[in-house]
């Protein structure tokens, strides 16, 4: 039996140690904003917080995740994550909105790193965020804007 902070929460989950956490937060919690995309951390569907770091949980085994907080989309509550949010929808960036919530989870870990980034860190950041819609402009003017928007 393991335990997992997620969201807040302690949930207790019987999987093997090398599991994926995404498969875990998928298939055994339920969770299913956390997408499998590429299946080797190239695309960034799967990408959650760790301890309010970005990873991608479909190479993260569960024993890597030991008693980090676990964050997924639906928990991302953050001042960053409302703002990210409100600027998806002002901008209307999603298409088909597969890859939007590991955008929305990229986006914000930079934006409580960096809270004034330029294209170039916009760039670095998000680089490995793959948009098969390819709305990438959009997704750089929501990140400006929710940066505009955290600052007052």
């Amino acid at each position: 039996m393991n335990e997992l902070r997620v969201n807040g929460n302690v949930m207790r989950v019987e999987a093997p140690a090398d599991t994926p956490l995404l498969w875990v937060l998928r298939a055994d919690l339920g969770m299913t904003g956390t997408k499998f995309g590429c299946g080797l951390a190239l695309c960034g569907a799967c990408t959650v917080h760790l301890d309010g770091q970005a990873a991608r949980s479909c190479v993260t085994p569960l024993a890597a995740v030991g008693n980090a907080e676990v964050t997924t989309i639906e928990g991302l509550d953050s001042r960053e994550g409302q703002a990210l949010r409100a600027a998806w929808q002002e901008l209307d960036v999603v298409q088909c909105g597969y890859c939007q919530g590991g955008q929305i989870m990229g986006a914000s870990a930079l934006l409580r790193q960096n809270p004034e980034p330029d294209d170039d860190a916009i760039e670095a950041a998000m680089n490995g965020h793959i948009c098969r819609c390819g709305t990438y402009p959009r997704i750089r003017a929501a990140i400006h804007l929710a940066a505009r928007k955290l600052r007052g």
